[in-house]
């Protein structure tokens, strides 16, 4: 129960492996859904349609013998809108509340747009329940063109879309900030601009809960979160540190990575983060890269260019609209060394970045004239 009359009807799923299609969850994933109950009852969102049937009995649970009023649509990703022609089929008295672009996707999805049973809401539009009161804000590309959130006034609630949700089925025990920050900047992190003008419009909402469709209902200490999606929407850096990603064919490379971040942990630097980009999980190293102050990139030259998961990891960056940071390089090439050249390049889509004067050229191995290039970048790093 979320309040006297909220409650929750979510799922949780844990047969799931990759999310989207490309992120590793292993604590699987929450598909959640609300339903309010008042002189008359909304249920808030769908789930994944695997789970409809688990989905349908536990609205049935939370409202007896009563029929829900409204299905409210905020956002029509599957894992959230696959319900939706259950719901029709179970409730077919019901009315559909959601935006013009969503009655699109609809009939894209599911080839019935319910012009018979819907109730199109924008900007500033109401929905009486009796007692309660739900207030519509939309919220374009965050992170779809569809997107609505809802705020309700009585309880003081905000169904927040997407929206400061995690990876993790919600019986997961983890740290909300780890995988709700991978999960923000590989979804939503190309979208900073338009998540900073929905943290607007809800500054001026009372809020004292806030349940998002994936993760945990935050009920406590709200500023925490509000605070952490206004750095990661405003691409600042969230701590002081080195993030290292590297690439390394015949380990020549990492042993020089290794090396750049034996010195900086040396001589004090606060945190260092090193991950192998052939190896490790690529959005774990995003995460790390938005996550830090300065990064460095150390790759081989490769077929006159660079490795292919070097180039892969700044395509992910450059994407999301990585910026505000400091950028180093080392660069290993047996004959004509041009991987600094190149990930410089590809990082011209980037906004406000800092080049160090320091990088490192290695040609084939360390030798003491690299050695000696590494410590004056961990030295300039510092």
């Amino acid at each position: 129960m979320i309040t006297n009359d909220i409650k929750y009807i979510g799922v949780n799923d844990r047969d799931i492996d990759l999310f989207e299609g490309q992120y590793i969850v292993p604590e699987g994933m929450a598909y959640n859904s609300y339903v309010i109950i008042d002189e008359k009852i909304a249920v808030m969102d769908t789930v994944d349609g695997r789970y409809g049937d688990e989905w349908l009995k536990n609205l049935s649970a939370a409202i007896g013998d009563r029929k829900p009023d409204y299905l409210v649509v905020q956002h029509m990703e599957p894992d959230h809108s696959g319900s939706i022609t259950a719901f029709v089929k179970a409730y077919p008295e019901a009315i559909i509340v959601s935006s013009a672009k969503a009655f699109v996707m609809m009939k894209n999805f599911f080839g019935d747009d319910y012009s018979d049973k819907r109730i199109v809401v924008g900007e500033g539009d109401k929905l009486e329940l009796g007692s309660h009161t739900l207030n519509f804000v939309t919220a374009p590309m965050v992170h779809w063109p569809e997107v609505i959130v809802t705020y309700d006034s009585k309880d003081k609630v905000l169904f927040s879309a997407d929206g400061f949700g995690k990876f993790g089925a919600l019986d997961a025990e983890e740290d909300w900030a780890c995988e709700a920050r991978r999960y923000y900047i590989g979804i939503v992190g190309k979208y900073g601009a338009q998540v900073q003008a929905l943290l607007k419009k809800a500054a001026t909402l009372d809020i004292e809960k806030i349940c998002p469709l994936h993760g945990p209902v935050l009920t406590e200490n709200l500023g925490y979160y509000i605070g952490l999606y206004d750095t990661w929407s405003s691409y600042r850096p969230e701590e002081e540190g080195v993030m290292i990603a590297y690439t390394s064919v015949y380990g020549n490379t990492k042993k020089a990575a290794m090396k750049l971040a034996e010195l900086l942990e040396k001589k004090g630097c606060p945190k260092v983060a090193v991950n192998d980009l052939a190896r490790c999980d690529m959005a774990e190293a995003v995460e790390d890269a938005f996550r830090y102050s300065k990064m460095v990139l150390a790759t081989t030259t490769y077929n006159a260019d660079v490795f292919p998961f070097m180039k892969e990891f700044i395509n992910h960056l450059t994407e999301r609209n990585y910026s505000n940071r400091t950028v180093a390089f080392i660069e290993n090439g047996s004959w004509t060394p041009m991987a600094t050249k190149v990930m410089k390049a590809m990082l011209e889509k980037s906004k406000n970045l800092t080049y160090t004067e320091n990088n490192v050229t290695i040609m084939s191995a360390l030798n003491p004239q690299s050695e000696a290039q590494l410590e004056a970048l961990a030295e300039e790093l510092l």
